[in-house]
């Protein structure tokens, strides 16, 4: 989730955090290390991962692979009615800024004939944390700074943390039934989808997500899909979590 201060702190380190990626931007051929707070680097020439440790000064390590990546060291501990410590991720599209290599993304809602996406997780157990996709839409083909919407799919949630807003229904995708919540962290409307228990793969349709928060009206199809994240939200603990695969397409194509 992108809570105020997750915007807050990304904008104001938005120069550092630049620096960083530009000092790490080469793609990860050999496991790469990353404990500088934004710190990221480029996967099999086309994803960007990303340590993302915006919600605590406490030190927060991500080994990266040629197909993810893993937590090595979090020493940060959240209160669990508050903000995550970090959502180190692996991502299409951009973020603040720092765009994946070769992305099509931003593209208008209208104009996609198709979005998937695939997802492997390894989990731990005595760690409070999310496992997460961010699905980010904006009114606008926007390459930084906060967007207007947030999808979430929470595929397991350890602890005692909830998302955003309350609880509004279900909703049947991807071949499962989600418990669907909605809100605002004060910075972006978030609508999540949380899963009634632990998936570790999954391979589904981002479209159909987009289009059941266009149903909701909270979207329109003049709306840019601007990044597909995948990754975790710790608050305690988290080391061993890992993405250990992860693959996104987005296609043109679709109806004006």
């Amino acid at each position: 989730m992108k809570r105020p201060l997750r915007a807050l702190a990304a904008a104001g380190l938005l120069a550092a955090g630049s620096i960083v990626a530009v000092a790490l931007g080469g793609t990860a051929s050999a496991d790469t290390q990353i404990c500088e707070q934004y710190g990221s680097t480029t996967i099999q020439g086309r994803y960007v991962v990303q340590n993302n440790r915006w919600g605590t000064s406490a030190q927060q390590c991500i080994n990266v692979t040629d197909t993810g990546f893993e937590i090595t060291t979090q020493n940060g501990s959240n209160p669990t009615n508050g903000a995550p410590t970090a959502y180190p991720s692996v991502f299409l599209g951009c973020h603040y800024t720092n765009c994946s290599p070769g992305s099509n993304l931003p593209i208008q809602v209208s104009q996609i004939s198709s979005a998937t996406s695939s997802i492997s997780y390894r989990y731990v157990s005595g760690a409070t944390y999310n496992a997460s996709y961010d699905i980010w839409l904006d009114p606008t083909p926007k390459r930084d700074g906060v967007n207007q919407m947030e999808i979430m799919i929470w595929l397991n949630r350890q602890g005692s943390i909830q998302p955003i807003g309350s609880p509004v229904g279900n909703a049947s995708l991807a071949g499962r039934t989600w418990e669907v919540w909605r809100g605002s962290n004060g910075s972006n409307n978030v609508i999540s989808y949380v899963a009634p228990s632990a998936i570790s793969s999954l391979n589904f349709s981002v479209l159909d997500f987009i289009n059941d928060v266009r149903n909701r009206g909270a979207i329109t199809n003049s709306w840019y899909l601007t990044s597909i994240q995948a990754g975790f939200e710790p608050w305690q603990g988290g080391v061993g979590l890992a993405v250990t695969s992860f693959s996104a397409a987005v296609n043109g194509g679709g109806n004006p």
